[in-house]
């Protein structure tokens, strides 16, 4: 298996387009944020990894994402991945972050001890007021799910 992308997002529908082919559509992708109030602060930010199965694999896999700040490793999240085999899957990853001040956490995602995904999510000082609308539609599924290549 492997993964084709990993983001942080607000939210994501799953829909049917013509054809039967399957659609993604993913709201409030970030890479960095604004901490909500003072530090220390603590976050839930959700993660969407996409993964690809080939058909010759078995279909089941470890997820493994390992949130590292520096050399430290802040959180971790294990989880089993099940796509059938010639289709694309996605799981949900979240993981409680605390930011004492401005600063990055690298979320390093691999497959059964592969090479790593690094997605970055920097945090920066709380902003003097909320500008961004808050998001509309969507939300978790909640499982994994797969979709037609």
């Amino acid at each position: 298996m492997q993964i084709m992308s990993a983001l942080f997002i607000e939210h994501f529908d799953m829909r049917e387009a013509a054809g039967g082919a399957a659609r993604i559509d993913l709201g409030g992708v970030h890479f960095s944020m604004a901490a909500p109030g003072p530090f220390p602060v603590t976050v839930n930010p959700h993660m969407l990894v996409l993964v690809r199965c080939p058909s010759t694999h078995s279909g089941l896999a470890a997820l493994e994402v390992r949130f590292v700040r520096g050399d430290t490793q802040v959180a971790r999240n294990v989880q089993p991945l099940s796509v059938e085999p010639g289709k694309f899957g996605y799981n949900l990853v979240q993981a409680d972050l605390t930011f004492d001040e401005p600063s990055t956490i690298e979320a390093h995602c691999r497959i059964d001890q592969g090479d790593a995904v690094v997605v970055p999510l920097t945090m920066t000082p709380p902003a003097d007021d909320d500008e961004s609308p808050a998001p509309t539609g969507g939300g978790w599924t909640g499982t994994p799910a797969e979709q037609a290549g």
